[in-house]
């Protein structure tokens, strides 16, 4: 199977760092409230809080069970109408929870002014009232399969001569009378009608031909729409203001040619539920290519445009690194800003930007060359679209200045460090970027110059770049939350332009923040268009190579399907892009408003295998390392002295801990296997069991992909805990399937045991590439995220024995490359196919009298001319991988082992690690000897 457009789900390892628990991504500022909920209501909500493996999901916020009760004995709740709990779920029809009453009324009313309002006699203040019949056939199957979770909705049908178009732009009620008393009142949720009536597929945004730039906006509810047009970028006075037309629901103006180059806004006029008001509003194009400094104006940019091209651009598809199969793929994950902000040896001017990248003489770009060179393929950059949390505007950056060179001085534990970095964190120039404001334009803070084309071009020579070094470019899209909502805050765009559309709600109308904030739905049509339209952006107009999806769960798998048929179609001749070689994957988690399908079938792992899309693989990662994230970081696991080396904390006793180390190696076999869902091994109690039937410690299966791209103590020395990060590296590393490192992973990268280095400045996340330091011991981390466990850093911080010196770093970044070396050895390390894992992989040192500690994973290769097993490497027809997760070396002896011509791979035999040197196979009795803690490959080659 070497075609790249095969449909091979693509399974992922995640990173492996030195620091006890992987850091978790955060977003910040406040959850956004509904317009008045009851106190009760308010205190249900939850913000979730999950990092790259686990979540923690918040709670929906459902509707109480109505009891009828006459209206003469309680009035009506006056804060009913803050709520959508009735759904417009197509033209002419509308579903609402309540009873089913013979004898009820139900009305639909309007008002083109919002001067709607509740008495206890019922609704005032309209402009148009219409009287709505059951649907005794309830709803249909194209709306429950849209909406599951209000299957059991009772059906209303309008009248079809009713003008629908009109009334959406108006404020809209639901009320429910009994016998003339109004028993119950609701405002109404209208994305089911918005997509029925006003799909649209046409052109958005800015087009540009010869002689005009016609913009088009789809806003079906605005009453008005506007533009304002400016020669400059921040202040001044609009130099044209025009009206546009709407037809369909997409409002649209004709211009000269001559705005190219001037900036814009619309102003929207349009209902917006959150305020109860008609709003006129500011708003930046949803479809924006160009910005001015922190989205105040769009850009009106042609991307085609020839002085926005490096040297070269249009040939760059032909440059590209090659890449003959998805199993081929391994990814590095970097911050733009964490490469070569503490990089001396990159020109002051563009460190911590795009232009850092270009520095083709740089420590960091040296570094990645010789990763390259190693084997790796791909370079994963965390978001650089246009988010908030970073002012684009340097100026008004503040800085740790003189403080820097105090807080060197200042204890390896000190509480110091962190109070001086989170008394600037919020206008400083850090933070990951997953808050997202604008999807389709590069991050300002990280170019030369945020107004003009300073950013566009400078993104595309990052690009570049890259590829000329020899890697990929994979951009991370959080396409599942947006940073802002409402019509008043500077950063909410989407929700301004059409109100309640874009952003899911749970079944009181309150929007869902189980994605950290304002949860966008992809379910809706008018939001997938958005999103493949914006996939199509950066894929032909930056030439990237991978998209990665943040909380992939949390979008749907037929968006996610679409998407990738979309990115496949591009062709090099047509587009200037190799369309087939673009790779996608993401989260798969699923939790939330989503989990269990409950929003439509989702892009969780279980449902995406089969469709070529790659998942994170959560599992491997709590079995090599401990617990989860969110567990006790003392919490210990396979590579980490799970029973072999206690660390004092009370995990159970000692056969307690044993099966718990059995369990472990169950589930990394299982990883080492590409997750797959069918291969079948023989687990720790001795039984033969599929990669599905191996249950985690809530009872999920361990293997769930279809096909493999699919897919510490306190007296420990420095020394023995470098020896952990090989090793744990090095399950990733050789894992079948994709492996996916964090940057610095290979440096022992330790951010000073900050947890969720999210905001936490380039202090604690520093990377250097010098190799003098790994960050550790630069004071305790952040008090937000990490001060209950300061009682358990702070001893570690103290604790000299706990530094790495420059030694230790250089053996780590050795380790790394040979490890990557022997990966691309051989095509046995990335097998293409469930056949060929199933037909070739094997685990020795299984059942109940296995050396505890150790796994043991052979890899067979045909002969070429013999039947049976085809021959994939003309070098190697045996592998051997021995992993030895204890703290002592161990002699196994392995029959099926025996009277192989096995040795020491040629790499390791090389390696600047006199350890693994000492591992040994003896082949008169299959006994393999290997040093404490390390991997040891062996191979056979052919004609040996």
């Amino acid at each position: 199977m070497s075609s790249l457009s095969s449909p091979s789900p693509l399974l992922l390892h995640r990173p492996l760092v030195f620091a006890p628990s992987p850091p978790l991504r955060h977003i910040s500022p406040a959850i956004p409230k509904p317009s008045s909920p009851p106190p009760s209501a308010r205190a249900g909500a939850r913000l979730s809080r999950r990092s790259r493996g686990r979540t923690i999901s918040s709670c929906s916020l459902e509707p109480a069970p109505m009891e009828r009760t006459s209206i003469a004995e309680v009035s009506l709740p006056q804060d009913l109408l803050s709520y959508a709990r009735a759904y417009w779920v197509a033209r002419f029809l509308i579903a609402w929870n309540i009873n089913d009453d013979d004898d009820a009324c139900v009305y639909l009313y309007a008002s083109r002014k919002a001067s709607i309002f509740l008495t206890d006699e019922g609704i005032e203040g309209y402009d148009v009232k219409i009287l709505l019949e059951p649907e005794y056939n309830g709803l249909p199957a194209n709306v429950t399969e849209k909406f599951p979770h209000i299957v059991n909705y009772r059906a209303f049908k309008i009248s079809q001569s009713v003008d629908i178009g009109n009334l959406l732009k108006c404020q809209l009620a639901a009320a429910f009378y009994v016998d003339g008393k109004c028993e119950n009142a609701t405002g109404l949720q209208l994305p089911g009608v918005l997509d029925d009536l006003f799909a649209y597929n046409g052109p958005l945004g800015a087009v540009f031909s010869k002689a005009a730039v016609t913009l088009y906006l789809w806003a079906p509810t605005a009453q008005e729409v506007s533009v304002c047009v400016y020669e400059d970028p921040l202040g001044g006075e609009p130099v044209e203001s025009v009206q546009l037309e709407e037809f369909g629901g997409v409002w649209s103006a004709v211009g000269p040619r001559s705005w190219e180059g001037c900036y814009y806004v619309y102003e929207v006029s349009v209902y917006h539920p959150s305020t109860s008001r008609i709003e006129k509003s500011t708003v930046n194009d949803p479809y924006a290519r160009g910005l001015s400094s922190n989205g105040k104006r769009t850009w009106l940019v042609n991307l085609d445009s020839e002085n926005l091209k490096p040297e070269g651009w249009d040939k760059l598809a032909d440059e590209k690194p090659g890449l003959l199969s998805f199993s081929d793929i391994s990814i590095y994950e970097l911050h733009i800003r964490d490469f070569s902000a503490s990089d001396y040896t990159v020109n002051c001017d563009i460190r911590g930007g795009y232009l850092a990248f270009t520095s083709q003489e740089s420590a960091g770009i040296y570094h990645l060359k010789k990763l390259s060179n190693a084997g790796l393929t791909h370079v994963h950059l965390l978001p650089s679209f246009h988010f908030a949390g970073v002012d684009d505007d340097k100026s008004n950056w503040k800085y740790l200045g003189k403080d820097d060179g105090e807080m060197a001085k200042l204890p390896a534990d000190s509480d110091k460090q962190q109070a001086v970095v989170t008394a600037i964190q919020d206008e400083d120039g850090y933070n990951w970027g997953y808050n997202p404001v604008l999807w389709g334009v590069p991050k300002g803070s990280y170019s030369g110059n945020p107004n003009g084309p300073s950013r566009i071009l400078e993104f595309r020579k990052m690009i570049q770049a890259v590829n000329r070094i020899g890697l990929r470019v994979v951009l991370d899209v959080v396409y599942n939350h947006l940073a802002a909502s409402g019509p008043l805050d500077e950063n909410s765009v989407l929700d301004k332009v059409v109100p309640g559309y874009y952003l899911r709600r749970n079944t009181d109308g309150v929007i869902e923040n189980s994605a950290c904030m304002n949860n966008t739905a992809s379910e809706h049509f008018m939001v997938e268009h958005l999103i493949l339209d914006d996939l199509l952006n950066w894929a032909v107009a930056y030439k990237v190579d991978g998209f990665r999806f943040d909380l992939m769960g949390h979008i749907m798998k037929r968006t996610m399907v679409k998407a990738r048929s979309t990115l496949q179609s591009l062709s090099k001749e047509k587009d200037g892009v190799d369309g087939p070689k673009i790779y996608i994957y993401g989260e798969g988690w699923d939790f939330g408003e989503v989990a269990k399908n409950k929003r439509g079938i989702n892009a969780s792992q279980f449902n995406i295998c089969g469709t070529g899309i790659g998942s994170f693989n959560d599992r491997i990662r709590d079995a090599v390392l401990g617990g989860s994230p969110f567990g006790h970081p003392l919490q210990q696991g396979f590579v980490t002295g799970l029973s072999l080396e206690p660390n004092g904390y009370d995990h159970g006793d000692k056969s307690v801990t044993d099966r718990m180390l059995s369990a472990s190696a169950d589930h990394i076999q299982v990883g080492l296997a590409a997750n797959l869902r069918d291969f079948v091994l023989t687990n720790h109690e001795g039984k033969a069991m599929k990669g599905s039937e191996v249950l985690t410690h809530d009872g999920v299966p361990v293997g769930y992909a279809l096909s493999p791209t699919e897919t510490t103590a306190l007296e420990l020395s420095v020394d023995d805990r470098c020896r952990i990060n090989h090793l744990a590296s090095s399950l990733v590393a050789l894992s079948q399937g994709i492996p996916f490192f964090h940057s610095g992973d290979e440096l022992l990268r330790s951010k000073s045991l900050d947890r969720d280095s999210y905001d936490s400045g380039d202090w604690f996340n520093r990377l250097d590439f010098s190799f003098e330091s790994n960050n550790w011991g630069v004071g305790l981390p952040p008090r937000e995220k990490n001060e209950k466990n300061w009682p358990l850093i702070k001893p570690r911080l103290a604790n000299p024995s706990f530094k790495p010196h420059k030694h230790h770093i250089l053996a780590a970044v050795d380790n790394f490359v040979d490890l990557l070396k022997i990966r691309y050895s051989s095509p046995l390390f990335r097998l293409m196919t469930t056949n060929a894992i199933q037909e070739r992989v094997r685990f020795h040192n299984t059942g109940p009298s296995w050396v505890p500690g150790a796994i043991v994973m052979s890899v067979e290769d045909g002969h070429e001319g013999r039947p049976g097993m085809a021959q994939l490497d003309p070098i190697y027809s045996y592998i051997v991988i021995v992993f030895n997760a204890c703290p002592t070396k161990i002699s196994l002896q392995i029959p099926a082992l025996k009277s192989r011509m096995l040795q020491l791979h040629p790499v390791q035999l090389k390696s600047a690690d006199e350890l693994v040197k000492e591992s040994s196979y003896e082949a008169a009795s299959g006994c393999f000897t290997i040093p404490r803690r390390t991997t040891s490959v062996f191979v056979e080659v052919r004609g040996a």
